[in-house]
């Protein structure tokens, strides 16, 4: 088997791997699956913990759709508690989206329930093996810490 024969299968069976943890987690209630939110939903609920806060224009564009579908995703996750609108400081002709504790409280129930099986597995590891996934993940956030120009 040559170098990059060896690469390749290495990379599959360890992204491999990596779906059938996501999917052993999403099976023991992540909040990820029982929120009863569309995936657009969703989509609109992580956009703004990344960003802050979006207008209804930078949803369309990040969502891939037009903007009457944007104002139905987020009149419905203003209806839910998730987001609320308010006025520009800068443009008044522009309503911006936030998330609101509700939706702040979601992210992180999704985020920690995630976290939280990882540790649970990793606290049934040795210390040699946490050690090595230590300086690989280390290694791994470097490389793309570079490739994504952080």
């Amino acid at each position: 088997m040559s170098v990059n024969d060896e690469r390749d299968e290495l990379i599959r069976r360890i992204t491999e791997t990596q779906t059938s943890l996501g999917r052993l987690f999403a099976q023991h209630q992540s909040p990820l699956f029982t929120s009863n939110l569309t995936m657009r939903q969703l989509k609109v609920v992580m956009l703004l913990s990344i960003n802050g806060s979006a207008s209804g224009q930078d949803l369309a564009h990040d969502l891939g759709v037009g903007l009457a579908t944007v104002t139905g995703i987020v009149d419905r996750l203003v209806a839910h508690g998730f987001v609320s609108r308010h006025e520009d400081p800068h443009d008044r002709r522009v309503r911006r989206v936030e998330l609101t504790g509700e939706g702040a409280r979601l992210i992180e129930e999704i985020n920690n329930a995630g976290l939280e099986h990882y540790r649970h597995i990793m606290s049934h590891l040795d210390t040699s093996t946490l050690r090595a996934l230590d300086r690989v993940t280390r290694e791994i956030r470097t490389v793309a810490d570079k490739l994504y120009k952080r």
